[in-house]
């Protein structure tokens, strides 16, 4: 069975080359991508136009979304007793400390900073692939 992996992320280039990332992985990943915080969330409580999809395995969030921010999204699911065991791994260009700090007392599994380079881009996906796909064992829906 293919890791369902939620991408919350509002820019079209860096969707894409998350899922040029993913596509030379060794394991089955089904990318699927919203670009709003309130999107994110309908997503996981399954509303609406998305009462069909697959329980995510693990979030990929941006903070600085439109709508609802990435800091609001990962309030919500680490407050929703049914949506808190997803990891959630903050991928944002910010690297201030305060958003850092903040990502983490809200619960976050990880943050990392997005690289403006594309080599370096692919890496750290491929990177988050490597460690949470194969070396963790996530949690069952």
């Amino acid at each position: 069975m293919p890791i369902e992996v939620l991408l919350v992320e509002d820019n079209p280039g860096d969707a894409q080359l998350t899922r040029i990332a993913l596509e030379d992985s060794k394991i089955s990943v089904n990318l699927n991508v919203v670009e709003d915080g309130v999107e994110a969330m309908a997503f996981l409580r399954k509303q609406e136009k998305y009462a069909r999809v697959p329980h995510p395995d693990i979030v990929l969030l941006d903070l600085n979304l439109p709508r609802k921010d990435g800091r609001e999204v990962l309030a919500e699911i680490k407050t929703d007793p049914t949506l808190k065991r997803i990891p959630v791994v903050v991928l944002t260009t910010s690297q201030a400390e305060e958003d850092i700090l903040k990502a983490y007392n809200l619960a976050a599994n990880c943050y990392i900073t997005k690289p403006v380079d594309f080599d370096q881009f692919v890496k750290i996906v491929q990177s988050i692939e490597d460690f949470w796909f194969a070396i963790v064992k996530l949690p069952p829906e």
